[in-house]
């Protein structure tokens, strides 16, 4: 018989998608870790070498520095020079002593020294705004290298989760069997396959525990037959029986399987005691289980609780 297997369907369809949702997280987070690794790597190399790069940047543009502001002392004495010799020229002029030319010549020469002086300040200005930005360059790649460094423990932290990632799968895979499981356990099987008898009428309402139906192995039938201990002397297992039925009159082979280790009283609900004293002897009866021949009950006539007769050929 089936159990309605809808909702345990369901529980194992959620089941299989949280299954593949982490094994999917657990992949992404594995791709990360090793993307993280080599970025780390490539960022500590990359920010120490440009740290490098920039300082060799600063240490050049200081020494460029140092030589623009040297070019600027060379220029203005050499423009303080030429300004001299244009007054002093000028005044030569005026008395006839020089020609025009000179006097031209020194203007020419003083507006040169003018011009490379403020060329010399601007060759300055510049190395030293480089000098600032390499300054800052460098600020920023310390900033990188720091950041950088705490690569590792950003890689250590991905590790992390994705460790914890794996063993998600681990439990949403055991969810998965445990909801393959319950789908399994909808489908009720017997332990034996014969008569099916008392069993639940279709649309009652069950609890869990009550017990549905039941199956009789018809093949498997045995007798007990209840003896007198008088009778066992000489009654051991294997010795032919010949069973004949009441319902048929029919007759039937059988064997002595076994003897019971008690009497039936022994083994009922309130056991016989004699409390009173008076002992009398009363014949006690055994169980002995008897086993059809195979083939015997092949029309399945016989049926448990039939009453039969069974003689027991000892010799």
């Amino acid at each position: 018989m089936e159990i309605d297997p809808k909702h345990y369907q369901v529980a194992v369809a959620k089941a299989q998608a949280d299954l593949e949702t982490a094994e999917a997280s657990a992949r992404a987070l594995n791709i990360d870790v090793r993307i993280s690794s080599v970025d780390t790597d490539s960022q500590l190399k990359f920010t120490s070498s440009d740290i490098e790069k920039v300082k060799a940047a600063i240490a050049a543009g200081e020494k460029q520095v140092a030589a623009a502001q040297a070019r600027i002392l060379e220029a203005e004495a050499q423009n303080v020079k030429a300004q001299d010799d244009v007054q002093r020229y000028h005044l030569l002029l005026t008395k006839d002593e020089v020609p025009k030319q000179t006097y031209d010549y020194a203007i020419a020469a003083a507006q040169t020294d003018t011009a490379a002086v403020a060329a010399a300040k601007a060759e300055e200005a510049s190395a030293e705004q480089n000098v600032e930005q390499a300054r800052t360059r460098l600020i920023e790649a310390i900033a990188r290298n720091e950041s950088a460094r705490a690569g590792p423990q950003r890689v250590a932290s991905t590790r992390a989760r994705a460790l914890s990632a794996a063993a998600d799968v681990g439990q949403k895979r055991a969810a998965l069997d445990q909801a393959e499981l319950n789908l399994v356990y909808t489908m009720v099987l017997a332990p034996v396959s014969d008569e099916v008898t008392k069993k639940v009428v279709v649309g009652l309402n069950v609890e869990p525990g009550e017990q549905l139906l039941t199956v009789v192995p018809l093949d498997q039938v045995w007798i007990t037959a209840n003896f007198k201990e008088t009778q066992l002397r000489h009654m051991r297992p294997g010795q032919m029986v010949e069973i004949t039925c009441d319902s048929n009159g029919r007759s039937y082979q059988g064997h002595v399987d076994s003897v019971a280790g008690a009497t039936g009283p022994v083994f009922s609900l309130l056991p016989p005691e004699n409390a009173t004293g008076n002992y009398v002897k009363i014949v006690q009866r055994i169980p002995v289980k008897i086993v059809l021949e195979p083939g015997e009950n092949r029309d399945h006539q016989l049926r448990p609780g039939m009453n039969v007769e069974a003689k027991v050929y000892v010799r």
